[in-house]
């Protein structure tokens, strides 16, 4: 499912030849960038309860997520656009990766928690060793 929103994603940003889309590819390629490097990427705001929520979850479990606060990062807002094309929901944030692979956000993390399906998810992507 993750990948079908990055395909079509791309397709929708390439289909465009505007300023505006470039920037967009050009975030969009940062942000594969940066959850291609990691095991687990959180994108956050340092004001969200949510993602702090997140982020609490993922250290109680030894996870040591690559976290982007974008309170504090240049071009937060076309990110956010990327990350609000990848979710569908009007709050993005948080949005975690895991294994290269969109996740989702505090709603998907939480239920896959629950039914268990995230510890096996977290040791499939190299996070956890044990």
């Amino acid at each position: 499912m993750a990948m079908v929103k990055e395909l079509k994603m791309a397709q929708e940003i390439g289909n465009n030849n505007n300023n505006s889309n470039g920037m967009m590819v050009m975030m969009y390629d940062k942000v594969k960038g940066v959850v291609g490097e990691s095991a687990v990427v959180v994108f956050s705001s340092s004001d969200c309860c949510m993602c702090h929520v997140a982020k609490r979850l993922l250290f109680s479990l030894g996870v040591g997520p690559t976290v982007i606060e974008l309170d504090s990062d240049k071009g937060s807002a076309e990110i956010q656009a990327v990350l609000y094309q990848l979710s569908g929901e009007h709050q993005p944030l948080p949005a975690i990766f895991v294994g290269g692979k969109f996740l989702g956000g505090i709603e998907s993390l939480m239920a896959s928690h629950i039914n268990g399906s995230l510890v096996p998810l977290l040791k499939e992507a190299g996070a956890l060793w044990l």
